[in-house]
């Protein structure tokens, strides 16, 4: 018989359980969890979220579990589950916060709520709890320990918040757990190998984007459920356990971005694998032929590590293959043919010396290529390499190629005409190669071709006509070929044109004054033979070019130029240097007109071009005064005027341009004052050489070049004395020489006299040969 005072416990608990446990109860806690938030309406937020509110939460409404994101035990009326997505709470979640109060919870999903603060520890008391999702919040702090008392936990999301710290160790209690994403926190490790070892239900693992640095557990063959692995973007160390690859049910791994070094060993491969990512990491030797055990592959990522040899021929069994990178390694001999039906294949930055030309078909060689043709729309990059010899047939085999880059290579010989096939062909790379000949007429149907660029080879003749089809056109780059022709004013009509590369080869000829680019950033026409004079009105139609962009202090702004497929630069010259330019997510702004036959004077309208960074006018035979404009040009960085026949003095108000690194205005015939700045007392002295008539150089130069104006008469009888003292001494150096040079000297006490001094000087300088007169 039960005890009567035991008998009275068990109906004293029984009553408050079910008090606590009452609908009434339940909506109140929930109630009182809303009002722990101070923002819980919906705003207007620049987000790609639309916030969601808990309005219909309110005690007009008795039935709590008819409240959104609410659901309930269909028998008891208790609160288990919270979905509350996207619901704007904009606070923390209180030690004490009234969801202790439902305790029936299985399911609480506060994702994309803008919570911050610290995850408190209490919610480790939530012991029903089945699925945890805290990730798109503002979460700092450690991940408290107590969460490893969640034992029944089988879903856990604290993704894109702040948290920091280790993995607590209580983790490896989670052995319930089939899905755990801590990605893109600023966690640092923890014991990774115990927890691990432990989390034997785990299908899916993420812990990317973090900064852990840690061992993976040497054996990972207890993860026998785990599908998918992400571990990019931290410090892991040490080796790749072979256990992992041999997971039975893994389809995915994402390592890349880490710190794995040594050999890569696959040993009985998963069959299931179909995406493997070990990009950016240490590994190197040889590619292990058992990666013909990845039956299913269809994505590998082996780029930018220090893999050496030659391809594994074992690598033409995975016929499901779609996608290789093996960019950036140090890979050698020949790029085997089996890879050429790809939809993505990059080789780049390696050492391949040659492609393959017979195809493998049915595992067996074949030199027959007029049957075949690769059905897939392609990307291919073999750039950076060392291939020589033509451009390889296989080429003309695609049914449909998207994107080609076989620059930075030794091919030699002319462009095949069987590109005008490829009208989807998006991407053209072929420079910096020993190619010949002209550039064939292959752009009749190219109205998808965004990138041209045969910069760099010997390619010579007039531009095709057929340019003027390719309608997406934005980035044109001919430079440093051999082409004789006039301006290419027809490309006006590309409306789309960013980028146009002429320089460095033979065009010849007047440029159109209705010349005009309206998505035109960079033009580089520098050395060759142009030549003409420029209306003053000449740039008022250069619409891009006068945006201003700033989005930090380098002017980067989020403008993507097309949508490129690679990794690639531009390159010009800047402040004096070739320098390469990221083609992405670049704003650089700038016009090269240097080393051409330009006369009259440098348009004002240059000045309306207020994004320009970069403005070379260099080396030709412009005249006339420095435009006061260019102090218009408030994000300029670089500007070269040099040797030119610029006359007059340097406008005072380019000392105002805070950005303006880089200033060269030698070789010409300014005068005056050179401006005092930062700016200006920064340059090298040869910025300013050759300008006879310049003055206020001490600072910059170390010496005084020329005497400054004065005025009164006893500073004119000073200055007098000095010059008749420096005749005499020239006088005196040079009688020896010759009587021709003592009559030239003569005529030269002319100019002395009537302050034509240092034109003089100089101009005897350079006649007579070094060493017989020392200026004092």
């Amino acid at each position: 018989m039960m005890n009567p005072s035991r008998s009275y416990f068990i109906f004293f608990f029984s009553l408050i359980f079910n008090t606590l446990a009452s609908p009434t109860h339940q909506r109140d806690a929930l109630l009182e969890f809303k009002n722990e938030f101070p923002f819980n309406a919906p705003v207007s937020v620049p987000d790609v979220y639309i916030y969601t509110s808990l309005s219909s939460w309110n005690t007009s409404s008795s039935d709590h579990c008819s409240w959104d994101g609410v659901t309930c035990n269909a028998n008891s009326g208790e609160v288990i589950s919270l979905f509350l997505e996207n619901t704007y709470l904009n606070g923390s979640l209180k030690a004490n916060t009234s969801l202790l109060k439902l305790h029936h919870l299985q399911n609480l999903t506060l994702s994309s709520c803008d919570l911050s603060g610290e995850i408190p520890s209490s919610l480790g008391n939530l012991s029903h709890l089945k699925h945890l999702d805290l990730g798109g919040n503002h979460l700092i702090g450690e991940i408290p320990p107590s969460i490893g008392n969640l034992d029944q936990l089988t879903f856990m999301r604290l993704e894109s918040n702040n948290l920091s710290g280790n993995i607590p160790s209580s983790f490896a209690n989670l052995n319930k757990l089939s899905h755990l994403t801590l990605s893109e926190n600023q966690l640092s490790g923890g014991d990774l190998p115990l927890i691990l070892s432990n989390l034997t239900s785990l299908s899916e693992l993420d812990l990317s984007k973090n900064h852990i640095k840690s061992k993976l557990p040497s054996n990972m063959s207890g993860l026998h459920n785990l599908e998918v692995f992400a571990a990019f973007g931290n410090s892991f160390l040490g080796n790749i356990p072979t256990s992992l690859f041999m997971i039975p049910l893994l389809q995915k791994v994402f390592l890349s971005g880490n710190q794995f070094e040594g050999p890569l060993e696959f040993g009985n491969t998963s069959s299931e694998l179909y995406l493997l990512d070990l990009s950016s990491n240490n590994l190197f030797g040889p590619i292990p032929e058992s990666i013909s055990g990845f039956l299913k592959l269809e994505s590998l990522d082996l780029s930018h590590n220090n893999f050496t040899g030659s391809i594994p021929r074992s690598m033409s069994k995975l016929v499901s293959l779609q996608l290789v990178d093996l960019s950036y390694n140090k890979l050698e001999g020949q790029a085997p043919s089996f890879l050429w039906g790809l939809s993505s294949l990059k080789l780049s930055h390696n050492s391949f010396s040659s492609s393959e030309e017979s195809l493998v078909v049915n595992g067996s060689h074949s030199d027959d290529l007029s049957s075949y043709s690769f059905q897939r729309s392609s990307q291919v990059d073999i750039g950076s390499n060392s291939l020589h010899g033509s451009l390889p047939r296989w080429i003309c085999k695609f049914t449909s190629l998207i994107f080609l880059d076989l620059s930075n290579n030794h091919l030699s010989g002319s462009i095949p005409s069987c590109l005008m096939n490829f009208t989807a062909l998006g991407d053209i790379l072929l420079r910096n190669n020993s190619l010949s000949g002209s550039l064939p007429e292959i752009f009749t149907n190219a109205t998808k071709l965004r990138t041209l660029d045969v910069s760099r080879n010997q390619l010579s003749g007039k531009l095709p006509k057929s340019l003027i089809n390719c309608y997406s056109m934005e980035y044109l780059n001919l430079k440093g070929n051999k082409f004789k022709d006039m301006f290419p004013s027809w490309l006006n009509s590309l409306r789309e044109l960013s980028v146009l590369f002429l320089g460095s080869n033979a065009f010849y000829g007047p440029i159109s004054s209705h010349f005009r680019f309206p998505s035109l950033r960079v033009i580089d026409i520098s050395h060759n033979s142009f030549n003409g004079t420029f209306p003053q009105n000449y740039f008022v139609k250069w619409r891009e070019m006068s945006i201003v962009c700033v989005n930090d202090s380098k002017h980067l702004c989020n403008v993507h130029m097309g949508q490129y497929l690679f990794d690639d630069s531009m390159d010009m010259m800047y402040k004096g240097v070739d320098t390469k330019f990221p083609r992405i997510l670049y704003a650089f702004k700038a016009i090269d007109f240097s080393g051409n036959k330009f006369t009259g004077r440098i348009p004002k309208s240059v000045g309306m071009l207020e994004g320009l960074i970069h403005v070379n006018f260099s080396r030709n035979a412009f005249t006339g005064s420095i435009p006061s404009s260019l102090a218009n040009l408030a994000n300029l960085e670089a500007l070269d005027l040099s040797h030119n026949k610029l006359s007059g003095t340097i406008p005072r108000d380019l000392a105002r341009l805070s950005f303006l690194s880089y200033l060269d205005f030698s070789h010409n015939f300014l005068q005056g004052p050179v401006p005092r700045s930062t700016q200006f007392q920064s340059q090298h002295c040869s910025s300013f050489e050759d300008n006879l008539g310049l003055y206020g150089l001490e600072e910059i130069c170390g010496q005084i070049h020329a005497p400054e104006p004065t005025s009164g008469d006893s500073q004119q009888s000073e200055e007098f004395s000095s010059q008749s003292e420096e005749v005499l001494s020239w006088i005196a150096a040079a009688i020896a020489f010759g009587p021709g040079v003592f009559c030239g000297l003569v005529i030269g006490y002319i100019f002395f006299t009537s302050h034509k001094h240092v034109w003089f000087m100089e101009k005897l300088r350079r006649n007579l040969p070094g060493g017989i007169i020392t200026v004092r």
